[in-house]
């Protein structure tokens, strides 16, 4: 059984910075792209950051400067750096990643998101 889990969330002001992380677990032979996305309340889940297994990312325009995703491949986890944080940075944020399971069909996985709020 894979799992994804998001941890790292919480209550900051603005300018602050938060670095959440999404653990996998479970028989995984390997994970490819890896990303973060975040829901506001009353809007559509956004792509916020990805990251390939070779490192290499790529960010959404309302990011770039700020975030900073990473992965460590021993340790099935990615990780997100977020500095320089503003209220409309308000989310849940979800990790997700394309998992090839030791036994089954690969597919992507879902964590079950982290709640970030800036706020004063």
């Amino acid at each position: 059984q894979v799992q994804l889990v998001e941890s790292g969330g919480g209550l900051v002001q603005p300018g602050g910075s938060l670095r959440l992380s999404c653990a996998a677990s479970g028989s995984i032979l390997s994970i490819h792209n890896m990303n973060w996305y975040r829901q506001a309340p009353g809007k559509e889940r956004e792509l916020v950051a990805t990251i390939t297994y070779g490192g290499s990312t790529d960010y959404a325009d309302s990011v770039k400067g700020r975030y900073t995703i990473s992965r460590d491949n021993a340790k099935n986890t990615e990780y997100l750096q977020m500095n320089s944080l503003k209220p409309e940075d308000t989310a849940v944020y979800y990790c997700n990643g394309y998992v090839r399971p030791r036994y089954g069909v690969a597919r992507i996985y879902w964590g079950q998101g982290t709640q970030v709020t800036v706020s004063s």
